[in-house]
């Protein structure tokens, strides 16, 4: 208890630009954890709704009768949003005559690169500000410090017999700050780690369906090709 009140009063007396590096760093560790929370959300979502995508997918169902589906639904996304862009755009360029079927599957690739990018840059959303956060806050952190340990340093200017006892003070509310700093960066800097991996595997995984169906629309585009 008696340490607790110890780092509160420590706090209250520290100095105010000290405070205002105190309360940017708490700002940023409840912001991050935030992003955190509600990343783990949307990475977690997006990877089961792949899975069950392509278990829809590889079913056998008619591609005609998916996209149907898929765009009478509610707010598609991930994999959906892909074979919905490609698909669309096949069966809108098939309608035309005289269109060359390479054409019709770069067109369709072109539109599912266009939404596999967008969707990426929906999962990545946010991650920049934990790296940024994780990269700036220990540095913050240390701003804080050395301007409390200056203070402390600077108030033994008109005493004759300095001790420690004097400067403790300060420098213990100083060393707060950078304690404060990595207790906002490290968090960040893990969870930034962690869900760069999951989006990458995701990409990866979008990647993969979309060269996967390009082969089944090339065959659609070449039916004389499929009875040779």
């Amino acid at each position: 208890m008696n340490n607790d009140l110890d780092l509160i009063h420590l706090l209250t007396q520290a100095s105010l630009p000290v405070k205002f590096v105190l309360a940017l760093l708490i700002g940023a560790s409840i912001w991050s954890w935030w992003i955190i929370a509600r990343k783990r959300r949307v990475l977690s979502r997006a990877a089961k709704a792949a899975e069950k995508f392509e278990d829809r997918f590889w079913s056998g169902a008619d591609l005609a009768q998916l996209y149907r589906e898929v765009s009478q639904g509610k707010d598609p996304e991930g994999l959906e949003t892909v074979f919905e862009a490609g698909f669309r755009e096949f069966a809108k360029l098939r309608q035309k005559r005289g269109v060359d079927p390479r054409s019709l599957v770069e067109s369709a690739q072109r539109a599912m690169r266009v939404a596999m990018i967008r969707e990426i840059d929906r999962l990545e959303h946010s991650l920049n500000t934990l790296a940024t956060v994780g990269s700036i806050s220990p540095y913050v952190g240390l701003f804080g410090t050395v301007w409390g340990i200056m203070i402390a340093f600077q108030g033994l200017a008109n005493v004759k017999e300095a001790t420690i006892a004097m400067v403790a003070p300060g420098i213990s509310e100083a060393l707060i700050a950078t304690a404060m700093g990595l207790f906002a960066a490290i968090p960040a800097v893990v969870f930034y780690n962690r869900y760069s991996n999951k989006v990458e595997s995701l990409e990866s995984r979008y990647d993969i369906f979309q060269d996967e169906f390009s082969t089944i629309l090339q065959r659609q585009a070449h039916p004389e090709d499929n009875y040779r």
